[in-house]
């Protein structure tokens, strides 16, 4: 894919995707696009910083989102999270919500989530880029087979990991991953979005950190410091 640097620890499985007719005209539409003058978030290199932030051999935990944030300065490359002087969108003040409930953790005064991916949190969205203002604009422009490639890499890892499935959309792209099962050496975690629309379909009471940790450590890995 012309113009985009895949870091080193996830190189070799997807080099295959990457090289695929698919993404380059992902790589063409998101120039063109760009050069039509439409803002797309987020900025070129910010776009594969999930797989930076959270190197392969570290994932110990998946979080999958849907597309970025689509206001200015919000999306930063990962699930959920937004740079600290940003407002808290309101998915992250339910999973703040959820995570003092389950954990007893104060709501932190910003929405930045980096100190998860550098405990192996990889927060992963469907679509790596979203055109301003537009939910899914970029839906079947090729994201999805980068996407479910990265998912399968860590599903072939011998190592078991947590993915936390919080709706829809995120439970059924999973499912289409080879490797992943509900009797697998992963922990599949699923309940609602936790937008305002689901997060009491669900969400709330869902116990999914401390479900995590217990599995983490039941299986030899050390448990996730879910404070931000």
């Amino acid at each position: 894919m012309e113009g985009y640097d895949i870091p080193p620890s996830w190189q070799a499985a997807l080099a295959s995707v990457m090289a695929s007719p698919q993404s380059a005209a992902l790589a063409a539409f998101l120039r063109s696009e760009e050069a039509a003058g439409k803002e797309i978030y987020p900025p070129q290199p910010l776009r594969f910083h999930a797989l930076a932030a959270t190197p392969l051999p570290q994932v110990k935990a998946v979080i999958l989102g849907q597309d970025p944030y689509l206001k200015p300065g919000e999306a930063q490359g990962l699930s959920f999270s937004v740079p600290r002087q940003v407002r808290i969108p309101p998915s992250l003040k339910n999973i703040q919500k959820e995570l003092q409930d389950d954990l007893d953790i104060e709501p932190a005064g910003h929405g930045n989530l980096e100190s998860w991916t550098a405990q192996g949190i990889l927060l992963l969205n469907d679509l790596l880029t979203v055109e301003r203002g537009k939910p899914l604009s970029h839906k079947k422009q090729g994201w999805e087979q980068i996407t479910d490639a990265i998912i399968a890499a860590v599903a072939a890892r011998t190592e078991p990991c947590v993915f936390l499935l919080w709706g829809n959309k995120a439970q059924n792209k999973v499912a289409r991953v080879p490797g992943l099962s509900e009797d697998g050496r992963h922990l599949l975690l699923k309940t609602s979005h936790p937008s305002n629309l689901g997060a009491r379909k669900g969400f709330f009471g869902c116990r999914h950190f401390s479900k995590a940790n217990a599995f983490l450590q039941a299986n030899g890995r050390a448990p996730i410091d879910w404070r931000t």
